[in-house]
């Protein structure tokens, strides 16, 4: 069941709540009106547990203005749209980070204008999270199919001929019927460094390095690897320089 979009009114004028909450219910039934308030402080206190993914925000209230309320977070994660009897109000508005401003007496046409730009919005920022998800994570083939495996949780690679083993946080291991070198572009990108031809390493899995000629890694699974002579400049570099 697909959950509805929340919202939230702070309007100082009852008339002004119940008509947004009216053209709300005729015009998008996918959206539910989560609380309504009137003044700075009513709003404050809901504002500071809870995330409307819509906020109906009248510029002047009972004890001081939207922007007094705004003041008080470091940040809201709402589409905010300014509700205002005064059109001066429209820079500041945008200043503050405003999705739209409606204009008293509001529009149903503008009205309309704004929330579907709210609800463009959302739907961006979720398809935003969700290409971000994916590209911290990475397809590996099995016999079965594929397993889709977060890559911070790759600690090591290890190849094998025309196999590569993959070591996981959890102590499991994956063992992919590809060479080492098909991963090792993409992973190199996540800070990953191939320290050996047989070791591509997670740099935020490497618990300590040991001199030698080319020296040893030790990696959060304990597992004590080689760094090759030719690779140990660059390594060294890459450590110093960790994004």
């Amino acid at each position: 069941m697909k959950t509805k979009t929340q919202v939230c009114i702070i309007d100082d004028e009852k008339d002004g709540r119940d008509y947004i909450s009216l053209l709300l219910e005729n015009e998008f039934p996918e959206i539910q009106v989560v609380f309504q308030a009137s003044s700075v402080e009513e709003a404050y206190i809901y504002l500071t547990k809870n995330t409307p993914e819509i906020l109906f925000l009248d510029v002047q209230l009972k004890d001081g203005t939207a922007f007094d309320l705004l003041s008080k977070f470091r940040e809201i994660d709402s589409q905010i749209i300014f509700i205002t009897a005064f059109e001066h109000f429209a820079i500041q508005a945008i200043k503050n980070g405003a999705t739209d401003y409606l204009l008293k007496a509001i529009k149903k046409i503008d009205f309309i204008i704004a929330v579907n730009k709210a609800l463009e919005n959302i739907k961006k920022n979720k398809n935003s999270t969700v290409q971000h998800s994916n590209q911290n994570k990475i397809s590996l083939p099995t016999l079965q199919g594929f397993k889709l495996t977060n890559i911070t949780d790759i600690i090591r690679c290890e190849a094998d001929s025309s196999y590569t083993t993959f070591y996981l946080s959890d102590k499991t291991k994956i063992i992919v019927s590809k060479t080492l070198h098909e991963f090792e572009e993409h992973l190199s990108e996540h800070n990953f460094f191939r320290i050996h031809h047989k070791h591509l390493i997670n740099l935020f899995h490497l618990k300590e390095y040991i001199k030698g000629k080319g020296g040893q890694v030790v990696m959060t699974d304990n597992s004590i690897l080689d760094v090759s002579v030719r690779k140990k400049t660059d390594f060294l570099y890459k450590i110093e320089h960790l994004d």
